[in-house]
């Protein structure tokens, strides 16, 4: 019997430190649970005076997407033409033939296991390439470009699955920046922002492309991506177009409640995040606001709304909430901590940022590991840092990646990382690294 129990313990053991040991997926956009936390333990302190190790670096071309990590294999888009597509205007519109691209590269080597190209047009200010980051789930990946061209795609041998086109299929108006909501799967269901009338979000089956619900009309769809919560006793999906942010039925898409809440020049950017009863959403023109979500059932009220002088208004980047604090990085480029409950400013920083430099837009995509967080800064830096309500500790910084786009004058690298594997995978306009690090 003791032998037995010996054997079983053993087992367990193993099981156990196998399962200490498990690499994590990032699969998604702000990773496996949607909340930009990397869960992944046995990581560096700090950067190596030289760097981490790079593992490898493959050669793509321009985009804004950020690449996704599922099952041993990396996926990007990108956007390859024979034009200039770095315009400092940011409101001059581009006129580019080219082609979008879906890229698939082993994990572990950087070999390119496969490509799913097709023609694209790009008439969009930006036009540095797709918007977002591939999401992948139960063998299938799904894109959606710049232009409103959103597949699914066998993940392990790029065939085109289904697809559908947002201005053929909807009568969606391109937006100036090119559609940005990233695909959201809930079940059998994947949630896009699409626009056109009564179509801000539309629910397809994941494994046929078939409409299962469609929900809102608005001027302009925006550029946010969708939220799953749980309030007021229900799964809801979150939608922060160009006039207001919304929750709606999981399941058909019925709109429980909405919230004027709108920005200038129809940047709705933000995933809006949700801190226990509360969620936040916040964006260009001093935008933004707090609601409190019932508990009793679906609904939501204005706690504040942001002033000037208070809270945080995003641009690319979506902030974080920690333990009654909003982390994110403002219109003008700082690094905000704000106490939540509030509003009120508590610091800020252009460390992060663009230093000694003063310029809109800056941006650093923030993700959390442990007690510490790591800032992917448009400078191509990767930074470790500690953020708390008393201020911005700076650990380690790291020259990831070259900048290799163009904004208000400067270079810049927006796209946001994916961490798994105990490796940071990254890419600019010309290629994407993976570097390790594990401790």
């Amino acid at each position: 019997m003791r032998t037995g129990w010996r054997c079983l313990a053993g087992v367990m053991a193993v099981a156990l430190a196998a399962s200490a040991a498990r690499a994590d997926d990032w699969p998604q956009w702000l990773g496996p649970q949607r909340d930009g936390v990397w869960r992944e333990k046995g990581l560096l302190a700090k950067f190596p005076e030289k760097g981490p190790k790079v593992v490898w670096r493959a050669k793509v071309a321009t985009g804004y997407s950020g690449p996704a990590v599922a099952s041993g294999k990396v996926y990007v888009t990108d956007f390859f033409t024979e034009g200039n597509t770095n315009i400092d205007n940011p409101m001059a519109l581009s006129d580019l033939k080219g082609k979008e691209r879906v890229l698939c590269f082993d994990a572990k080597s950087g070999d390119q296991l496969w490509k799913y190209e097709y023609d694209c047009h790009y008439k969009i200010s930006y036009p540095n390439g797709p918007r977002c980051a591939p999401t992948v789930h139960d063998g299938k990946v799904y894109t959606v470009g710049a232009m409103g061209d959103l597949y699914c795609l066998d993940a392990d041998k790029g065939t085109r699955v289904w697809s559908k086109n947002y201005g053929k299929d909807y009568g969606a108006k391109t937006p100036l920046w090119g559609f940005a909501g990233h695909p959201v799967v809930d079940g059998r269901k994947v949630i896009c922002i699409v626009g056109g009338p009564d179509a801000v979000a539309v629910a397809f089956d994941k494994d046929t492309g078939k409409e299962l619900w469609k929900a809102l009309s608005a001027k302009e769809p925006g550029y946010s991506t969708p939220a799953l919560i749980e309030a007021g006793g229900k799964k809801q999906v979150v939608i922060w177009h160009a006039q207001s942010i919304n929750g709606l039925d999981a399941k058909t898409g019925e709109k429980y409640w909405s919230v004027a809440l709108e920005p200038q020049f129809g940047m709705s950017i933000m995933t809006p995040r949700q801190a226990g009863d509360y969620l936040f959403a916040g964006g260009i023109g001093n935008v933004g606001a707090l609601l409190k979500l019932a508990k009793d059932k679906p609904g939501a009220e204005v706690v504040w709304r942001g002033k000037k002088d208070t809270a945080v208004y995003p641009v690319n980047s979506t902030p974080f909430i920690d333990d009654g604090t909003l982390y994110g990085v403002d219109t003008e480029s700082q690094l905000r901590g704000v106490k939540l409950e509030t509003g009120e400013r508590l610091w800020e920083t252009m460390d992060a940022t663009l230093g000694d430099k003063r310029g809109r837009a800056g941006t650093a995509f923030i993700v959390k590991n442990g007690d510490r967080y790591l800032l992917a800064s448009e400078t191509g830096h990767l930074i470790i840092a500690k953020l708390t309500p008393k201020g911005y500790e700076e650990v380690s910084r790291w020259k990831m990646l070259e900048p290799t786009g163009t904004a208000y004058g400067r270079d810049v690298v927006w796209s946001h990382p994916a961490f798994a594997n105990r490796c940071v995978f990254a890419r600019n306009d010309k290629e994407l690294v993976c570097a390790s690090l594990a401790k």
